[in-house]
């Protein structure tokens, strides 16, 4: 009795783990960072701090908007980084799980559920304006937009779908690595970050020519560009790989100490900007490869640098903060262990 009891409680175990790291956007993996710079997060004060809904998750800046995904309601909501005030929300058919990307006037919103699906908002007139069936391979995906097309993977088996925006469908299919999610659009390549088979697929944005897959960190979901550089955050060893993207090789991995699902990476001021559950921001130097400054605590999910200032949000209480860079600067002293 006592060695089936045994039995059923490591099985019990193991479910629970399994559960804990495919059933939502955290993870149960320590996120140790890089201790000798961690300071509070509390000591970074925002300069605004908006209640969206239940939760916060996908952001996206534009020359005059900051765009948030929301659920409970679903809808994307609009903040103007003018008067840091929310001037618009636009309900959704259902919750955006995969990025958000604008392009063609539009905003472009990957929607999860039974029937996956794609929506098309106008951004003059703030509704939307089409549904398309190209619906996302599934959650912590993402979309980008090239000079003519959007890019959107559409299922797990690797297939890349290229949107032309003036009629709303389907004007190409590509082959990747299966198991790839986030496509990203820079320097006349898409990069597609392979989850799966831990590598960067290049793919030429004017003919759709796969042109180079490179191997990056472990199982890499989020990335971003910028210095030259393509960057990819790792969740499966919690690191920072950085891909060049004139000879797409792999010039340095960085190690972060922010491992797990969830979170998100971005660029400006020449630095790289993390985020993970409980490590909410996390910045790198983009001349040095070095870890600067992590800021520890409650928060954190989604990140966008844009209008001199750090847009990050908290999935759990549905917060987005703004931050200003200037406050990035500081030399608040590191915790004491």
């Amino acid at each position: 009795m006592a060695m089936k009891l045994t039995l059923f409680l490591i099985a019990l175990t193991a479910c629970q783990f399994s559960l804990a790291q495919t059933s939502g956007t955290e993870s149960s993996v320590p996120r140790p960072g890089v201790e000798e710079v961690q300071v509070p997060f509390a000591s970074l004060k925002p300069i605004a701090t908006f209640k969206v809904g239940r939760t916060a998750d996908w952001v996206v800046v534009t020359d005059d908007a900051v765009w948030v995904a929301v659920t409970k309601p679903n809808s994307v909501q609009r903040i103007d980084p003018a008067t840091s005030k929310v001037s618009s929300k636009v309900s959704l058919p259902g919750e955006a799980c995969s990025g958000l990307a604008i392009g063609f006037g539009g905003l472009w919103v990957p929607l999860c559920g039974k029937k996956p699906s794609l929506v098309r908002i106008d951004l003059v007139a703030n509704k939307i304006s089409a549904t398309l069936p190209a619906g996302p391979a599934g959650p912590e995906g993402g979309i980008t937009a090239s000079g003519d097309s959007i890019w959107i993977v559409t299922d797990k088996k690797g297939t890349l779908s290229r949107i032309d925006p003036t009629t709303d469908t389907v004007r190409q299919k590509i082959s990747i690595p299966p198991g790839s999610y986030n496509p990203l659009f820079g320097g006349g390549i898409i990069w597609i970050t392979g989850f799966d088979s831990s590598v960067l697929t290049a793919v030429d944005a004017v003919t759709g020519e796969v042109l180079s897959s490179i191997p990056v960190g472990p199982k890499p979901r989020f990335l971003t560009e910028g210095g030259g550089s393509v960057w990819t955050l790792n969740q499966g060893d919690g690191t920072i790989s950085r891909v060049e993207e004139k000879s797409r090789t792999l010039t340095a991995t960085i190690i972060v100490g922010i491992p797990g699902l969830g979170g998100d990476i971005s660029y400006g001021a020449d630095s790289v900007w993390a985020s993970v559950f409980d490590i909410p921001l996390t910045r790198i130097d983009s001349q040095t490869n070095k870890v600067l400054r992590q800021w520890v605590g409650h928060g954190g999910d989604s990140v966008r640098f844009g209008h001199d200032s750090i847009w990050l949000t908290d999935y759990h209480k549905g917060l987005v903060w703004r931050f200003p860079y200037e406050a990035t600067q500081s030399l608040t002293k590191p915790l004491v262990r």
